[in-house]
């Protein structure tokens, strides 16, 4: 009992120390340049997708990163993976999911995939001999369902601090002990569905009116005003059965790495377990004694032992399984 209480604060401690750090001193990320690329937004309209894109000379690999909810591409972790992919050699795509730069073009799921499908084909990373995909928190989840699929030139996927049971995963986040991480989520998106309404007014992509969201409290009732009505689900149930990719880890079509913590305060180890038990032989599972949500140890994936995870999952994804 003592042990996991120690654990418990230490995966709290974790996950606030790793926020900070990014803060305090944000990786140089390599010389990018804005990126962007359109897809149907489901309603006879285009959604505009944005991210940095850096190219490096001679690359025949990319990594398209893929950030966590609440989170952009200009979140820390993204700006390390980025850096440790250049590291290897390799370009990067940091996309930002539907409204997460500040555009007001739209709000995204869990399920987005054809999001990142259509980053993959995009003019910037067509040519690439191949793209491997790494996805934080929900980013990870959203890059598990893209795996699902056959994907030309997809090499092989991450998936870090992810929820693969959205339900459990929600619940988990909406428990009291969760408030500051979920305040600290539904502030950003919260701030994101501003945009929507400064820019779309009304419509398919403005499905509350704002001062209903902004009494949001609860990540369950996000999905329910906001998610729900935009996409068309049934209700928060049907959009969580779903879209949840726990269910379906044994179709995954490529390599595939799970990076977690059993500590993790936002996806805790009991939201995961189920779906990581009934995992195939594609993917590789990694849950780490220590750590707490993107806040985690360098595990060791291969020989090298580099020291940071970022690199780690750089190096795991150089040869995968």
């Amino acid at each position: 009992m003592l042990r996991r209480a120690a654990g418990v604060l230490g995966g709290h401690a974790w996950t606030v120390l790793a926020d900070a750090k990014h803060r305090v001193r944000p990786v140089v990320v390599p010389s990018s340049v804005p990126w962007s690329t359109d897809v149907d937004d489901g309603h006879g309209g285009q959604v505009r997708l944005t991210g940095r894109y850096a190219a490096l000379p001679g690359a025949d690999i990319a990594v398209l990163i893929v950030h966590g909810l609440g989170g952009s591409s200009q979140s820390g972790y993204d700006r390390a993976l980025a850096r440790a992919a250049a590291d290897r050699g390799w370009s990067s795509l940091r996309i930002d999911l539907r409204g997460a730069d500040g555009s007001g073009e739209d709000v995204y799921h869990a399920g987005l995939a054809e999001d990142l499908r259509a980053a993959l084909e995009s003019a910037a990373l067509r040519e690439y001999a191949a793209v491997h995909v790494v996805g934080v928190s929900l980013g990870g989840h959203a890059t598990l369902r893209l795996a699902l699929g056959p994907v030309p030139r997809l090499g092989a996927v991450v998936a870090i601090s992810s929820p693969l049971d959205l339900a459990a995963s929600c619940a988990a986040i909406d428990r009291r002990r969760a408030f500051a991480y979920r305040h600290h989520v539904l502030r950003s998106l919260k701030a994101s569905y501003r945009q929507v309404v400064a820019r779309h007014h009304r419509g398919p992509r403005v499905p509350s009116p704002q001062d209903t969201v902004e009494a949001v409290r609860t990540i369950w009732d996000w999905d329910r005003t906001v998610v729900v009505p935009r996409y068309g689900f049934a209700d928060v149930s049907d959009y969580h059965g779903s879209m949840s990719v726990g269910p379906h880890l044994r179709a995954l079509t490529c390599p595939a790495l799970y990076v977690g913590s059993p500590f993790d305060p936002m996806v805790p180890g009991n939201a995961v377990r189920p779906s990581l038990d009934a995992a195939g032989d594609a993917m590789r599972i990694v849950m780490l004694d220590r750590g707490g949500h993107v806040g985690l140890p360098a595990p060791t994936l291969d020989r090298d032992a580099a020291p940071t995870l970022w690199a780690q999952v750089m190096a795991w994804l150089d040869a995968p399984l």
